[in-house]
């Protein structure tokens, strides 16, 4: 009897042994993620103001950036695991020896808006006159669909490089450019206060926007990024089930958002946490090969990795 009895309680101990192992397995890692002051990152912002990455476990820290080459630099760096991005700096940075993959698609939205004082109502009206960008960003690239898609040549308006978009925001509404292709809220900001809408992504049916991690966070922090989308569609459901008067406060508090934001942030109907459409990273690979920006063709598989249905 009293062998049986230690036999159980040696049973008991190993088994209290076991499962204080898993647990401490189950522990996951913290996760660095940059953000953009656009539309794109809000449901990060959702996620953390709203507790759900709590919920699932995870400690996220949100990094804002002001512009895509600071943020770039930072994910390059090892400051960050990923970040709110593009398909154009997925591709810069495996072009640089730099492994990251998509692991994701948003929903943001980006605009060419002339300025209130600016009488081109179409990009034929362009030609000759500033319209502010983004150089080798998805800024750029959105132009360029536009000017393409209305058969007008590249060269025919002149680029103004504002890397920084509350900037370009500033100097379209100050009247020293004729035009400036933004994300949103910024766009918004533009058509609310007097400017008139050109072309958009939207328009086009083309969305270059994504979510990465670095290689190192793919293999290392899996569960960990599985965590971070759960909390993601948390968010998601959140913003398109909830009055914006119920997290407007928030978001121009913790986005980097202008108070002017506020009458005019126009948000997108988000979506579930999904992979890009194989067209878009084709034709934007295409697009950098044309530029001569990238040497190599990288493929969807190249450019993509699944952690959603895993």
């Amino acid at each position: 009897m009293k062998k049986l009895c230690l036999l159980m309680l040696s049973a008991l101990l190993i088994f209290t042994v076991g499962c204080g192992q898993q647990a401490e397995k189950k522990e996951l890692q913290e996760v660095t993620i940059g953000l953009m002051p656009d539309t794109d990152s809000l449901p990060f912002i959702i996620a953390q103001e709203k507790g759900y990455f709590s919920d699932e476990g995870v400690k996220v820290n949100l990094q804002q950036f002001k512009s895509a080459m600071d943020r770039d630099s930072a994910l390059q760096s090892g400051n960050l695991d990923g970040s709110v991005s593009d398909l154009l700096a997925v591709a810069f940075a495996k072009a640089g020896g730099f492994d990251v993959k998509v692991t994701s698609f948003t929903d943001g939205s980006y605009k060419l808006v002339a300025g209130a004082s600016e009488p081109a109502v179409d990009i034929n009206g362009l030609q000759g006159k500033d319209v502010a960008v983004s150089k080798n960003t998805i800024i750029e690239y959105v132009t360029d669909q536009i000017l393409d898609n209305a058969k007008v040549q590249g060269d025919s308006i002149n680029k103004v490089v504002i890397p920084q978009i509350p900037v370009r925001l500033e100097m379209l509404q100050s009247g020293k450019l004729a035009a400036a292709t933004l994300p949103e809220p910024m766009a918004g900001i533009a058509l609310h206060n007097g400017g008139h809408l050109i072309s958009s992504s939207d328009q086009l049916g083309i969305n270059p926007g994504v979510i990465l991690f670095t290689e190192k966070a793919i293999k290392g922090k899996t569960p960990e990024i599985q965590a971070v989308y759960r909390a993601y569609n948390k968010a998601v459901e959140y913003l398109n089930n909830t009055p914006p008067t119920e997290y407007m406060d928030i978001i121009l508090t913790k986005g980097g958002f202008p108070p002017a934001a506020k009458d005019a942030l126009e948000l997108p109907k988000y979506h579930t946490a999904g992979l890009p459409k194989e067209k878009d990273v084709t034709d934007c690979i295409n697009w950098m090969k044309e530029k001569q920006l990238i040497k190599q063709t990288y493929s969807y598989k190249d450019m993509v990795v699944d952690l959603l249905s895993k």
